[in-house]
């Protein structure tokens, strides 16, 4: 007897809704208006006779059928998406498709990715630099290095290296009183200013407005052209020290965190992905930083 399924482009307006909670942020994801996904998950809603979730003056919030379902919808089209991924074929390209924050892509693996793509010019990259929660592998996403304390568990998880932090400013700041410093901030991260001064057992500059950025890779831009300085991370910031553009201002403290290189489910056994994995550990272990500051 022939399954009864719900339509496929309804459940991914679902899934998406229900992992993003908001109806908003889906329809960014999946280039859609909010309206369309909106319409999409209440004719799935009709179809399967059971509201899926609370609606609220603020937005949506899955209801308890809702979550029980999305536990099964998103373990499905992981499913689908892993099978579509291993199918065989002479004409599927090679692709893989990689999940990183944008600092770590601009300033330690765009400077290296020509030998990648000299050694495997066979395989078509991409790169997200999204400030997103991917999932595997619904997002279509083989690997991402992400920042944290420890490895993600129920995935494939190697440690790249640890995070040092270092305050850094343009050479012309250099030896300015630290008392006078006008601090580069960065809101979306937890080891900032006052998690290296407690490690170094220094003081922050008082009274002095700085300056706050959404990335890391802003503000330490913002220390090389002389508006005040940053906390770099390193290897993050390496070439640039080596280039002259930064030099440290204080000591190197442990961040207590690092940078992982995470594995979609089953996306390790494809050939061009675990070639890409193996090149990005290489790299790493070939920049491993020289003590500094």
């Amino acid at each position: 007897m022939a399954l009864r399924l719900p339509p496929l482009p309804a459940l991914r307006l679902f899934e998406a809704a229900g992992r993003l909670g908001s109806f908003k942020a889906a329809a960014e994801e999946l280039g859609l208006t909010p309206s369309a996904v909106s319409h999409g998950v209440v004719a799935l809603e009709r179809w399967l006779g059971a509201d899926l979730f609370d609606r609220r003056a603020n937005g949506v919030v899955l209801n308890a059928a809702g979550r029980d379902y999305l536990a099964f919808v998103s373990e499905a089209l992981a499913m689908i998406a892993v099978g579509t991924r291993r199918l065989p074929g002479p004409q599927r390209l090679r692709q893989v498709s990689v999940s990183l924050a944008p600092t770590f892509a601009a300033r330690f693996l765009l400077p290296r990715l020509h030998d990648f793509r000299r050694l495997r010019p066979d395989i078509a990259l991409t790169l997200d630099t999204a400030h997103r929660q991917v999932g595997f592998p619904v997002d279509d996403v083989d690997l991402a290095v992400r920042v944290a304390r420890g490895p993600w568990p129920g995935l494939d998880s190697v440690k790249l290296f640890d995070e040092t932090l270092l305050p850094v400013c343009a050479p012309a700041l250099a030896g300015t009183d630290s008392g006078q410093w006008t601090l580069l901030h960065v809101a979306s991260v937890t080891e900032d200013w006052e998690v290296w001064a407690e490690a170094a057992g220094l003081a922050l500059p008082a009274g002095r407005p700085g300056i706050t950025f959404d990335t890391i890779h802003m503000a330490i831009d913002a220390a090389a052209a002389g508006l005040g300085f940053a906390i770099g991370r390193r290897p993050l910031i390496d070439g640039d020290l080596a280039a002259g553009r930064l030099v440290a201002a204080g000591p190197t403290v442990a961040a207590g965190t690092s940078h992982w290189l995470i594995t979609g489910p089953s996306a390790g056994d494809r050939p061009e992905v675990a070639a890409f994995a193996r090149w990005l550990k290489a790299e790493v272990e070939r920049a491993s930083p020289a003590p500094q500051g």
